[in-house]
């Protein structure tokens, strides 16, 4: 036999819910209820405050079991602080190897440009081409040498117009590259990478020219600096070395050369005369050589950066990165395409991150501070 009491507990129950939904609009031919915008956006608000905070459960904990936890915590920080004297370790290394890499990357800048000529011995290499070549019926592939030998230019010296290939063949070189950004870059004879061990622990990235009609410089630089340390307010954020600084330099333009400013005009008409002048005003032009002229970091930590300023910075840390890990050690395979296939794997899984995280990231604020710029980790 039921017990009445419970019963009369249940019936209790359910009339409380029925008044705490007796607002909500009920849909009688679907029987589901609507709820009203005002609701909907307490709850959402409601929602967003729990984001980021700790369950019940640990909060439940015994404290002994807590006790534990945070015995664990700082064994968790020893491993932390034995990840970064690991990345320590492996810039020193790849600091060691790249002093290594700096005969080949002179060879190959000297063929680039055409001051020394390779012999036969090192230029064999079977490439997709030569396979196809061989393939042909001989008469055939007698007549395609023949052609080729009447349409190349035997005069031509090293691999024209090297560098601004590859920018032009990788997007995010691509996007910043404007029509009079790719004159001055046929000028470009290399690109080298220079690394810092300490003090401060980063790289140089250094563009040499030859001479131009543009700017006196024969070398323009880009100076990253990068930290490996973990931060001591949030020590679990630790991810490995990360780009936190960046400096350019002057590049010293020729008069009415500048390709990273343009002279607008504009008209004012006076208050009260109503008379109108033509003034003329200079304003960023956009334009690749911007890169060399990157936004100020303050040292403060907690200095607030605007959202303009966050997302110049973390492109630029993204740039110079990318430039240092890919461009430079494998310049012929971004020249010749080969290596973009690989890169496009990357960017699908970095898609599928990027489709997890997106709604996460909507919800940051405009101004954050320094600490939270999105650094390229390395």
């Amino acid at each position: 036999m039921a017990d009445p009491e419970k019963a009369l507990d249940t019936m209790e129950v359910t009339d409380n819910e029925v008044e705490e939904v007796e607002d909500v609009e009920i849909d009688e031919q679907s029987n589901v209820a609507k709820l009203t915008p005002e609701m909907l956006a307490a709850i959402q608000g409601k929602l967003g405050s729990m984001v980021g905070t700790p369950s019940g459960y640990i909060a439940s904990l015994p404290k002994p079991v807590k006790r534990r936890l945070k015995a664990l915590k700082k064994l968790q920080l020893e491993c932390t602080r034995l990840e970064a004297q690991f990345y320590e370790e492996v810039h020193l290394l790849e600091c060691k190897y790249a002093k290594l890499h700096q005969p080949i990357y002179e060879k190959r800048s000297q063929i680039t440009s055409g001051a020394y000529e390779p012999n036969d011995d090192e230029c064999v290499w079977q490439s997709d081409d030569d396979k196809d070549d061989e393939e042909l019926a001989e008469g055939v592939q007698n007549q395609v040498k023949i052609e080729e030998a009447s349409t190349t230019d035997e005069n031509v010296s090293g691999v024209p117009e090297f560098w601004l290939t590859i920018f032009k063949n990788v997007d995010m070189l691509a996007e910043m590259l404007q029509e009079h950004d790719e004159v001055i870059l046929k000028h470009l004879k290399d690109i080298k990478v220079k690394f810092s061990e300490c003090d401060p622990m980063g790289f140089l990235l250094e563009f040499h020219f030859e001479a131009n009609d543009y700017f006196t410089n024969t070398v323009l630089t880009k100076e990253y600096e990068m930290k490996c340390t973990p931060d001591e307010d949030d020590p679990f954020s630790f991810e490995g070395t990360e780009i936190v600084k960046c400096k350019g330099c002057t590049i010293d333009w020729k008069k009415g050369k500048n390709v990273t400013v343009k002279m607008i005009k504009k008209k004012q008409k006076h208050k009260s005369r109503g008379s109108v002048r033509t003034i003329t005003k200079t304003v960023q032009n956009d334009s690749f050589f911007n890169f060399f002229s990157p936004p100020t970091i303050p040292d403060d930590e907690e200095a607030d950066l605007d959202e303009d300023t966050q997302a110049i910075l973390a492109a630029d840390f993204e740039i110079g990165h990318f430039i240092r890990e890919r461009i430079v050690p494998r310049a012929v395979l971004y020249f010749t395409g080969e290596a973009l296939e690989d890169d496009e794997y990357d960017d699908e899984e970095g898609e599928e991150e990027e489709d997890e995280n997106e709604e996460d990231d909507e919800e940051e604020n405009s101004n954050v501070s320094k600490k939270e710029i999105g650094r390229a980790h390395v």
